[in-house]
């Protein structure tokens, strides 16, 4: 199969849950000019692959994050224009059933995006509630593959147990699994040290990427345990985390103090190190500029180790994807 060879998977990607959610991250329109610069400012420092999901953008604005990649990536003219790759995940809704409706919804992706989608994926598994419905949904991401509609398939939410499984069911259509992408960062580091994630990736030749890679901007040292706060359900999460990742945090300041990084370049750059695609999101060219400050350098081993060290010995972690399978 010739799909998988023109698949371009760059050292970091770009998340894109934000563009489009109002509930999270109080996403609105005039905010699409900004969205625009990023996305510019992205692929022309390398970090082409942006990552979206067909459930992204919340209540009327369904789908926008789609609709807007699909508008930047026609307007974007510059360097690095035909890597651009752009991942979709297809939500495993209760009423998609057969294998024929996740090649409808990936279709109607494609059409918000005006382009086929580069890269598919299966949202999450439904292993957990409602193992009966999954088979079909994984039939139709195969089908997209073999119909040439994407040039590769990938996983979200899956642990290796769950993966082995899948990966089976497409070597025997000859479907490889370009990509598996799971919550992983100095707050979340259970897929790779508690589900052996990565072993099994590195096993099957599957690319790990790295969602949340800096705990909703927890790992960013912007907010502290006095406030202020982000509005809304990450402002509550982040009054439970934070007095619990004050080691953590101290441990990431210490590090970006000495390389002369921000602690978020030093997160995501653990998340590299970690032969891992961190995908952080960015509202804004400021945001942007300092994720794409990740890349060109690395941690040496005994920074990893005492990061890793620091990780370990937090009492606090982020809450587990109610998804993510074993």
């Amino acid at each position: 199969m010739t799909n998988e060879k023109k698949l371009f998977l760059p050292t970091m990607g770009c998340g894109t849950w934000a563009w489009g959610n109002r509930l999270l991250w109080g996403y609105d329109e005039s905010m699409d000019n900004q969205l625009q610069a990023v996305f510019d400012l992205c692929v022309s420092h390398g970090v082409t692959l942006f990552d979206t999901g067909d459930s992204y953008g919340t209540g009327k604005l369904n789908g926008r994050s789609e609709l807007l990649l699909g508008r930047f990536t026609r307007q974007y003219q510059g360097i690095g224009k035909e890597n651009i790759c752009i991942a979709t995940k297809l939500a495993a809704y209760p009423w998609r059933l057969t294998r024929q409706s996740m090649i409808r919804a990936c279709k109607a992706s494609a059409e918000r995006l005006g382009r086929n989608v580069d890269l598919v994926q299966m949202h999450w598994s439904t292993a957990n509630y409602a193992p009966w419905q999954e088979g079909a949904l994984l039939d139709g991401l195969g089908d997209l593959y073999e119909q040439g509609l994407v040039k590769g398939v990938g996983l979200s939410n899956y642990g290796s147990k769950r993966l082995k499984q899948v990966h089976k069911k497409f070597a025997e259509r000859g479907i490889p699994i370009a990509t598996l992408q799971v919550q992983y960062s100095l707050l979340s580091t259970y897929p790779v040290t508690q589900l052996g994630i990565k072993e099994v990736c590195d096993e099957l030749g599957i690319k790990l990427i790295a969602y949340s890679p800096l705990a909703l901007g927890i790992l960013t040292g912007k907010y502290s345990e006095q406030g202020p706060f982000p509005k809304g359900i990450r402002g509550l999460l982040f009054r439970q985390l934070l007095p619990g990742v004050r080691s953590l945090l101290a441990c990431l300041r210490e590090i970006a103090q000495s390389t002369d990084k921000s602690m978020s370049q030093v997160a995501l750059n653990w998340c590299i190190c970690k032969g891992t695609i961190p995908i952080p999101g960015a509202k804004s060219v400021e945001q942007a500029q300092d994720n794409i400050g990740a890349l060109g350098w690395q941690l040496n081993s005994s920074e990893i180790a005492e990061l890793d060290k620091a990780a370990a010995g937090t009492d606090k972690k982020m809450v587990q994807n109610i998804f993510q399978t074993k």
